[in-house]
């Protein structure tokens, strides 16, 4: 597969797309060529506090068109999980109302304390020190510990907020406990983005904002991939990293013309 002709795109939200309410230069651009060229695209993010519903308006609102189906969200991974582990307790989630939704969509019950047979820890904006210690409590007690991401931060305006990675560390340092981690670099979200796509990873471009979760975990499933300098990673950050991206770019705008022009193996050079 050449940068220019994938047969199925993944493309990362948060620093990719969008940063919050300000949509990314080329976003646009980028996702009108692949429809022309009829290329099928899916989002995937981390970020598990919307549901695919929130996150289709909120592309709309910026004025880009996508479906339900378009979305994969490490919520929808946590949920396809405990859903495999065949839970008969109820589930204790850390996290916002997309997580929720998710959890309750699998057919799961909701806990409010610590009597659950598990716990689920994504983005919370509004966690309360209760629910911290509630967590806690529940995965001493043998609750199982799913993380949804270990983003330490979010990017968002210009700014990095603190990330799903912040809470899970908090836990974690509390109960000893390591989480069984659902989203990116972990494979869940690649090998459910694959199957809706209907592509081989080897014929799939994946392109995010970061290393050590978009490309670093696209490249264990054999997709290739692009880096976009909109989000978290930096240029400093690329001499710093063992894993390397196929191609860099300055966002989105700059990916659009090298694919146009066929620019196979720009490399670092496209930054």
């Amino acid at each position: 597969m050449s940068v220019d002709g994938p047969r199925g795109v993944v493309l990362d939200l948060d620093g990719v797309v969008y940063r919050g309410s300000v949509l990314l230069p080329g976003a646009a651009e980028f996702l009108a060529w692949l429809r022309e060229r009829e290329v099928p695209f899916v989002f995937v993010t981390n970020n598990s506090t919307r549901s695919p519903r929130e996150y289709v308006e909120h592309l709309r609102r910026l004025g880009v068109a996508a479906e339900e189906g378009q979305v994969v969200t490490s919520a929808l991974c946590a949920a396809a999980l405990l859903q495999r582990w065949r839970l008969a307790g109820r589930v204790l989630v850390v996290g916002g109302a997309g997580l929720r939704e998710a959890i309750r969509e699998a057919g799961l019950e909701l806990a409010d304390g610590p009597e659950a047979e598990a716990v689920v820890v994504g983005l919370d904006v509004d966690l309360t020190y209760a629910r911290l210690r509630a967590a806690c409590a529940a995965i001493r007690r043998g609750a199982r510990f799913v993380a949804t991401n270990l983003d330490p931060v979010l990017p968002v305006e210009g700014e990095l907020w603190p990330g799903a990675g912040a809470l899970v560390a908090a836990i974690r340092t509390a109960t000893g406990r390591e989480p069984v981690v659902v989203g990116k670099p972990e494979a869940y979200p690649f090998e459910m983005a694959l199957e809706r796509l209907g592509t081989r990873p080897e014929d799939t471009l994946m392109v995010g904002d970061q290393i050590a979760t978009d490309v670093v975990g696209a490249q264990r499933v054999g997709m290739r991939t692009a880096l976009v300098l909109t989000g978290v990673a930096t240029r400093d950050d690329l001499g710093r990293e063992q894993v390397q991206p196929d191609l860099v770019v300055a966002d989105l705008a700059e990916l659009l013309r090298q694919m146009r022009s066929g620019g196979e193996g720009c490399g670092r050079s496209c930054m």
